[in-house]
């Protein structure tokens, strides 16, 4: 529910505080691609929630970790990591891990959806330990830069869902309001946001991402909120929801 007061992007919508295949004994945290060269190109974000079941051996929790991790052996992928969630910031949902990916096209996105590897990982180790999950998709509109953020930086994921008949004008409107919080608040190194195309998405139909050097950058930033635009009465008014995931990309296990 949304609270009569204003909340910003990196705020929830409630009052609450909130937060390869190769089968290692330890979960290997970051899996990225390096490229010798800048690369222009529309990126698609892909970014998975789990919520793993309460009752789960840790050792299945890591092999889950490991597996998903090793698929940005693929080569549809051009960055991929997964791990355990920092906080989540909504009263909704307890999402307890994270997995962001991205990729060339959605052509590359479908690929790796369908590739055997993938349908295996997911069957064999993903289903049968969670309870729910969420995958939301976008096209980036603009093309980070590194592609896949070094290790120890801090992630802050929100997804909104707007109320029903919300006219594509709006939508728009609201995409440029989080489209200005990287000029508006310094530490923020990347940003990216854009409608929804996953049907796992839960009727949320607008995300972003956002890359700081750190938690403590993070942190920082949430602290400035009262500049950034979301807070506006504009859009307020025609949120249904809100998510807003806190995640540090791991460092890889040797």
């Amino acid at each position: 529910m949304l609270c009569s007061k204003a909340r910003s992007l990196f705020s929830s919508s409630s009052s609450l505080t909130f937060p390869s295949f190769k089968h290692l004994k330890r979960p290997v945290a970051l899996s990225t691609k390096t490229f010798k060269s800048p690369i222009t190109m529309s990126i698609v974000e892909h970014v998975v929630l789990f919520k793993v079941k309460d009752d789960t051996e840790q050792g299945k929790v890591n092999l889950m970790l490991s597996n998903l991790n090793g698929l940005v052996s693929l080569d549809p992928v051009v960055h991929l990591t997964a791990g355990p969630v920092l906080r989540t910031k909504s009263p909704i949902s307890n999402f307890t891990h994270m997995l962001h990916s991205r990729y060339k096209s959605k052509e590359d996105l479908n690929a790796y959806s369908v590739h055997p590897d993938h349908q295996r990982v997911v069957k064999e180790n993903v289903v049968p330990i969670c309870d729910d999950i969420m995958a939301v998709d976008w096209v980036a509109d603009n093309d980070p830069n590194p592609l896949s953020p070094p290790p120890g930086s801090a992630i802050k994921v929100s997804f909104l869902k707007l109320k029903e008949n919300v006219p594509n004008e709006l939508q728009g409107e609201i995409l440029g309001e989080i489209k200005g919080i990287k000029e508006g608040i310094s530490g923020v190194q990347q940003l990216t946001c854009g409608e929804n195309f996953s049907a796992r998405a839960k009727g949320f139909s607008l995300a972003s991402v956002a890359v700081f050097a750190g938690v403590e950058e993070m942190e920082a930033a949430v602290g400035k909120e009262e500049y950034v635009n979301l807070q506006k009465q504009k859009v307020r008014d025609n949120l249904d929801g809100v998510i807003v995931v806190d995640f540090v990309v791991p460092t890889l296990s040797p």
